[in-house]
């Protein structure tokens, strides 16, 4: 390789993050993260659970409250990163929920009413990509997903400029262009009203150029 390409790749390297919650303390909310909702009412308790991984012990980060209203968004998001252009995943297990279920990614955050998401709904059987801008939620592209009960699946979202596209294990399933929010913003994780979630393997990466 040359000396131009061995910087690149470092630098592609040194801006590569993951987010796995073995070390840290069940029970609570880990230090990086910080957890925010929108909605009144109860719900929306953020912390790290034990979480049964292919026969082995785990944890995860999770949404544990089985309450919540239909309009209630459950939110948290990596305090200290901040970037507009994303490869983001995370590994996300559906456990519970009757007004909704499963989950996803927010990026570009500016605060709990300004962002872009992408969740997969097993109650739905839908994979959706949405931009919410000043609390109102815009959905931007939908496919079918049909997932397996009881396993753990991986979201991914890929954002270059405006244009943005989706995986549901590793399937390319929404490609679409959005220039609503064109800023820096935190990164995290979503769920809605009394959807019970684990989230595990959160994972950050500069995009590779188109």
């Amino acid at each position: 390789m040359t000396l131009a390409i061995l910087w690149a790749v470092a630098a592609l390297a040194a801006a590569d993050s993951t987010w796995t919650f073995e070390a840290e303390t069940p029970g609570s909310l880990p230090a990086a993260w910080s957890a925010a909702k929108t909605g009144e009412g109860p719900g929306s308790v953020w912390k790290v659970v034990a979480a049964q991984r292919d026969g082995k012990q785990n944890q995860a980060l999770a949404q544990t409250s089985p309450e919540g209203a239909s309009s209630l968004f459950n939110l948290c998001v990596v305090k200290d990163v901040k970037q507009a252009d994303v490869d983001l995943s995370v590994e996300l297990k559906a456990i519970s929920g009757n007004n909704d279920r499963g989950g996803g990614l927010v990026w570009r955050y500016r605060d709990a009413g300004n962002y872009y998401v992408t969740r997969v709904n097993p109650l739905e059987d839908n994979f959706r990509v949405y931009h919410v801008v000043n609390g109102k939620r815009t959905q931007l592209a939908t496919a079918d997903a049909k997932l397996s009960p009881d396993q753990w699946h991986t979201v991914r979202a890929v954002q270059r400029g405006d244009h943005i596209q989706c995986y549901l294990d590793g399937k390319l399933l929404l490609d679409v262009q959005d220039a609503t929010i064109k800023e820096a913003g935190a990164i995290g994780l979503w769920s809605k009203s009394d959807a019970v979630t684990w989230f595990d393997n959160v994972a950050l990466k500069t995009p590779l150029k188109e």
